[in-house]
C-alpha cells in the first residue's frame, strides 16, 4: 500500500533485537569464567519471531560492537571482546541464529532451541580453549554446566513470547 511492509517489518525487527540482544547483555551476572547473561533468550527469540532473518539483528549487533560501541556484555566494545576468551559466544550467536531461525521457519522448536544452545556454547566454549589455554574439562565445567538450566529456561521463554508476539502481531 505505502511501500514494502515486509522490508519495513523486517528493518525494525531487526534495530528491535540488536537492542534487545544488546540490552540482554548489560544485563549480566558475573559466574564462573564467562558471564550470565539474557543475550542467549534474545538471539534465540529473535531467531523464532523473524525465521530466517534472524541473523540480521545478530550481524548488526556484532558490526556495532566492532565499531566500538558499547553493545557487549556489561558495555564492553571492540575487537578486543572478540579475541578475549568469550568472545566466541558472541560470534556463535551468528550460525545460532541461522540454523535456530531456519528451523523455526520450519516450525521445529525443540530442534531450533536445542541448536542454537548447542551451537552457542561450543562456539563460546571452543574459544574459550584457545584463548584461555584451557582443557576441554574445564572449559566445560566453567563455560557450559552451570549454565545449561537457565539456557533451556530462555529457550522455552523465548518460544512462548513468539507465540504470542505473532499471534497478537497478526490479529
Amino acid at each position: 500500500m505505502y511501500g514494502d511492509e515486509k522490508r519495513a517489518e523486517t528493518i525494525i525487527s531487526t534495530a528491535v533485537f540488536a537492542a534487545l540482544i544488546t540490552v540482554g547483555g548489560w544485563l549480566s551476572i558475573p559466574l564462573f569464567a564467562v558471564p550470565f547473561t539474557l543475550q542467549t533468550l534474545f538471539v534465540i527469540l529473535a531467531a523464532a519471531f523473524m525465521k530466517e532473518r534472524s541473523v540480521l539483528p545478530v550481524l548488526l549487533y556484532a558490526a556495532a560492537g566492532l565499531l566500538g560501541l558499547p553493545v557487549f556484555h556489561n558495555g564492553a566494545a571492540g575487537i578486543g571482546v572478540l579475541f578475549g576468551p568469550t568472545g566466541g559466544f558472541i560470534l556463535g550467536f551468528i550460525p545460532a541464529a541461522l540454523i535456530a531461525g531456519f528451523l523455526f521457519g520450519r516450525r521445529m522448536y525443540f530442534a531450533a532451541v536445542i541448536s542454537a544452545i548447542l551451537i552457542i556454547d561450543i562456539c563460546g566454549m571452543v574459544w574459550f580453549m584457545i584463548t584461555a589455554d584451557a582443557s576441554f574439562a574445564s572449559a566445560f565445567t566453567a563455560c557450559v554446566l552451570p549454565y545449561i538450566p537457565g539456557d533451556i529456561i530462555k529457550g522455552a521463554a523465548a518460544v512462548a513470547a513468539s507465540k504470542r508476539l505473532l499471534r497478537v502481531m497478526h490479529d
